[in-house]
């Protein structure tokens, strides 16, 4: 039983896992280029969850949708006002200015906030409740299930919808999209909106369980790169799938081994898959 607890605690944060880091794999695979200040679009989602409940005394219901507007509006603003003109320069040029974003939200929140680590109440939405000999956190198993819904959901967009179809036809040839009448811009500004929601609706999910600091999005983007990379670039099923064979990892690597070894085995796990299948999991050749 206690196994079980444990696995289910991964499964639960792996999720959460997998759909910020599958807003990351949206915009590699859109537009081939990483963005170094994905972890901290997560860590503003978490201050306007937390800004949400102690200034405007709203709840999850309605903090959670307004984290994903306004980290819409902010990936769509860097877009157009950063990622569109380094797009035309060299690889550097790119890593350099969403790195220099990075640093930008980090510090101005940092300016603000300052470094003293805040959160919200445990019992936000509830108290623990044991079901079938499981011990369940409502903010970790609802967290677990809108994340897992919305990054099926996310799939279902880019393969099922004519939407979809434009995003991914602006990502397989830019040119040849064009010539069917398809806008690159809004369709890439649109790519960058919808996978800083998606990192929107992670943040404030996290927010219910875990610390709020200005820093905290270091921790973060270093998941969800080894999320991509293991998944595959570009692979939305590929970060589903990677998210949660993390998070499992994680749990029982923290239970028979001990905390402070969790992201050693992750990341010997992460060599080992990039060894054999350089391209990770689920993504192309």
């Amino acid at each position: 039983m206690i196994l079980a607890q444990v696995v289910l605690n991964g499964f639960l944060i792996g999720a959460v896992y997998a759909l910020f880091s599958s807003g990351l794999t949206l915009i590699w695979g859109m537009m081939n280029v990483v963005n170094f200040a994905h972890g901290d679009f997560v860590m503003i989602a978490m201050y306007v969850a937390f800004i949400a409940f102690t200034a405007l005394h709203l709840g999850p219901e309605f903090f959670v949708p307004l984290a994903a507007m306004t980290l819409f509006l902010v990936g769509v603003l860097a877009y157009y006002g950063l990622v569109r003109h380094v797009m035309r320069g060299p690889m550097l040029a790119q890593i350099l200015g969403t790195f220099g974003l990075a640093l930008v939200l980090r510090y101005a929140t940092l300016w603000v906030f300052s470094a003293n680590f805040v959160s919200l109440p445990d019992n936000l939405l509830g108290d623990v409740q044991t079901v079938a000999g499981l011990r369940l956190e409502p903010s970790r198993v609802v967290a677990g299930i809108v994340a897992l819904v919305l990054t099926i959901g996310l799939h279902l967009l880019l393969t099922r919808t004519a939407l979809g179809s434009r995003l991914l036809a602006v990502a397989e040839d830019r040119s040849a999209a064009m010539l069917v009448g398809i806008r690159p811009d809004p369709m890439q500004a649109l790519a960058w909106g919808i996978g800083a929601a998606c990192t929107g609706v992670a943040g404030a999910l996290i927010a219910l369980f875990f610390y709020i600091s200005p820093m905290v999005g270091e921790s973060l983007a270093l998941i969800a790169f080894v999320v991509v990379c293991l998944g595959g670039f570009g692979s939305v099923p590929g970060a589903l799938v990677a998210g949660l064979t993390i998070g499992v990892l994680e749990s029982l690597t923290s239970f028979w081994i001990g905390p402070a070894f969790k992201d050693v085995v992750v990341f010997i796990l992460f060599l080992a898959v990039l060894w054999f299948r350089p391209h990770g999991l689920l993504g192309k050749a």
